[in-house]
């Protein structure tokens, strides 16, 4: 153990009888302080996947219908490239939190951004409206997401073995506003059209605002700590490097070198190469220790799996939208539910299930699986829910029970409850002190760089040849599982006492 973590770890020590302390047990049995990021990260899932409910049916549908005209498998890829680009955003947020503010600020500050996003999205017409409300809410995501994971790891001192419950309920407050979110969206869409939708997503966003500002101050020093503070001799160099970005981003999207038909590739390149580079960085660091190495070592195998799990996933928002829109029975009797509220389904059984999922991994205590295993599981059971859709392949429009979907979806968040909440756990156990924000936004460049696949595997979906797709898929995911299975005990080996 370095030095900033001995640092943090008696730090934590020494707070144990205080309101920040690691026996603090006021909401729900974990530090009373969760409730402030629990309720801004609640509102601001309302708010993304509220958005993200109706946002590739608004590219899709046509102008007569509200929406933009946009091609099917174009407006698809579109989708992936956006949520990629929201995990790739993370990289930003985090090391503006580890270099020059600490993980707190850049949360308030991200939040701000994303409800302008909403608010674009809302006011703002056409494709113009498009492209500015998408990049604002990608970039506040990325610097909320990496962020609110990093304080609510400083919540718990080294070796609580609450840490992994904790993170479980963070996930149901997740959840609750992935719920509402799409219920709430949905039902403004389809009575009164696409932007009163995308309004009521920016007036989420603005409530969680206001509830995070009147409680950060409570958090604890922690939480608004730079990790590696940058010099301040290096200033101008990075802003002209981000600058420079920024131009080269320009150019090629004006020579036509990025466009929306390509634009999930394109994302799919610039993730791997920052995941590549990411690793190179900090495995080669002069600042962190042998065992610190090993561990991010480790954690290669635990990134992959997830790039492969999230791939299926996120399709959730590409594949499983155009299946629900054009595949799916959505009349209860006679009544047609909006196309959004088949993204509430999954939140349903998180919410039910999570506690369920917090109550086995307490109970269990240190027996319970290690993170390799969990993400093993979560991985065949999300190869097994593609699977499920086989009975239904090749069916005619509007054939496929609703109930059917309400199984599969289910199955989808037994997979999701193995590997997320114990994926952003271990990574705030693998993470070197110099890096504990960035090791989170490798975390979710795995879930960038799936998300992008999603996009672009969406492409390849062909709803009169469905058989192959999804038994493909479902296989490749079953098999990524069962290696990482076997391969469980060198990559404990590896992360040297983490589980």
């Amino acid at each position: 153990m370095d030095d900033d973590v001995a640092k943090r770890g008696s730090t934590s020590d020494e707070r144990d009888d205080g309101p920040h302390g690691s026996r603090d047990t006021r909401f729900f049995g974990q530090p009373w302080e969760l409730v402030h990021i629990f309720g801004v990260e609640m509102w601001e899932r309302f708010s993304f996947y509220g958005m993200q409910g109706i946002l590739l049916i608004y590219m899709y549908y046509s102008v007569a219908d509200g929406g933009l005209g946009i091609d099917q498998t174009v407006a698809a890829g579109i989708v992936g490239a956006y949520g990629g680009t929201v995990y790739l955003c993370t990289i930003v947020g985090a090391w503006l939190a580890d270099r020059l503010f600490g993980s707190e600020r850049v949360l308030f500050v991200s939040a701000i951004v994303i409800m302008s996003g909403h608010v674009a999205l809302a006011l703002l017409p056409g494709v113009s409206g498009l492209g500015v409300g998408l990049v604002l809410v990608a970039v506040g995501s990325g610097g909320l997401k990496a962020n609110a994971t990093a304080v609510v790891g400083t919540l718990y001192a080294p070796g609580d073995p609450r840490r992994d419950a904790g993170f479980s309920l963070f996930y149901l407050g997740i959840n609750l506003g992935a719920f509402l979110g799409p219920l709430v969206t949905g039902f403004l869409q389809s009575d009164v059209g696409f932007h009163w939708g995308f309004g009521a997503a920016a007036i989420g966003m603005a409530v969680g605002l206001i509830q995070y500002s009147f409680g950060r101050r409570a958090l604890p020093p922690e939480s608004r700590v730079v990790a590696n503070p940058l010099p301040r001799n290096r200033y101008a160099p990075m802003a002209g490097i981000a600058a420079a970005a920024l131009l080269v981003i320009v150019a090629l999207v004006l020579l036509g070198v990025i466009r929306a038909d390509n634009l999930a590739g394109v994302v799919i390149v610039i993730v791997l190469g920052a995941a590549i580079a990411y690793f190179a960085l900090i495995i080669s660091s002069k600042r962190i220790s042998a065992d610190d190495r090993s561990r991010v070592i480790g954690f290669i195998p635990l990134f992959v799996v997830n790039v492969g799990f999230w791939s299926l996933y996120q399709q959730q928002f590409t594949v499983l939208t155009i299946y629900s829109d054009q595949r799916l029975n959505r009349s209860i009797l006679g009544w047609e539910m909006p196309v959004s509220w088949v993204n509430s389904i999954n939140p349903i059984f998180v919410i039910i299930l999570s506690g369920v999922f917090a109550a086995i991994w307490t109970r269990l205590g240190r027996r319970q699986p290690s993170a390799p295993v969990k993400f093993a599981l979560g991985a065949i059971v999300m190869g097994g829910a593609f699977l499920l859709f086989l009975p239904w392949a090749n069916g005619a429009p509007n054939s496929t029970p609703l109930l059917a979907v309400v199984g599969i979806l289910l199955v989808f968040t037994v997979a999701e409850l193995f590997i997320s909440p114990p994926g952003l756990s271990v990574t705030t156990k693998l993470a070197p002190a110099a890096f504990h924000t960035q090791m989170v936004a490798l975390y979710f460049l795995s879930v960038s760089l799936g998300t992008s696949i999603a996009g672009w595997l969406a492409g390849f979906y062909d709803p009169s040849d469905e058989v192959p797709y999804f038994l493909v898929l479902g296989l490749i995911a079953v098999a990524l599982g069962v290696a990482l299975w076997l391969a469980s005990r060198p990559v404990l080996a590896l992360m040297r006492g983490v589980r």
